[in-house]
């Protein structure tokens, strides 16, 4: 029985990204294995790092190293608005802006009965248990769902969800992205920016 030489095996486990397709994964494999041994060392103790050391926040259910995670621990955010996003990444994303300044939920996904993905699939009671037992009363839920069908569908329903609690829930805006020229943007995305309007 032969074995895989390592450069095959490295391929292989590369391909297993998501967005990596066979020829960048033979790239980077390459690219690693030019590198001097110290960066895929570096490298190699940076994935058993993160495999070990990071969790799930218990408050707001993102990916951290400590729990709670730096953003629910700091005392000069306002504990009394919380933005809902899919994934961490789209925490890190608002983060970027720096114009949010409330607290996060982490649903850890959306919402696709065609993917079989129900409400117990996503961490949508986790964010009813802080709701019921906030210290701070939450006034407003700001739902940042992906503008996709899933993510409407998600929004939709988180809206539907909180109806009985006295809390306001918005939806971010979307629109027509900076440089975009209207003649080449959808109607979808016209109409979201017409409707998002503000006054300036």
């Amino acid at each position: 029985m032969t074995t895989r030489d390592p450069i095959t095996d490295l391929i292989n486990h590369l391909t297993r990204l998501p967005g990596i397709g066979e020829k960048t994964a033979a790239r980077l494999a390459f690219h690693i294995m030019n590198a001097p041994e110290s960066y895929a060392r570096g490298l190699s103790g940076a994935l058993l790092s993160v495999k070990d050391r990071i969790r799930m926040c218990s408050t707001c259910c993102n990916l951290t190293e400590h729990d709670p995670c730096s953003i629910c621990a700091s005392g000069k955010r306002d504990p009394s608005i919380v933005c809902v996003v899919e994934r961490s990444q789209d925490l890190r994303a608002v983060e970027a802006t720096g114009e949010f300044q409330g607290l996060f939920h982490v649903l850890h996904g959306v919402l696709s009965p065609l993917e079989g993905i129900g409400p117990d699939d996503i961490k949508l009671k986790q964010l009813i248990i802080r709701l019921q037992g906030a210290e701070t009363p939450i006034r407003e839920i700001i739902v940042a769902t992906n503008p996709t069908t899933d993510g409407e569908t998600t929004a939709l329903y988180i809206a539907r969800l909180l109806k009985p609690f006295e809390v306001k829930v918005t939806r971010i805006a979307f629109g027509i992205p900076m440089g975009g020229d209207l003649e080449y943007t959808d109607r979808v995305t016209l109409s979201r920016a017409l409707a998002g309007r503000r006054e300036i």
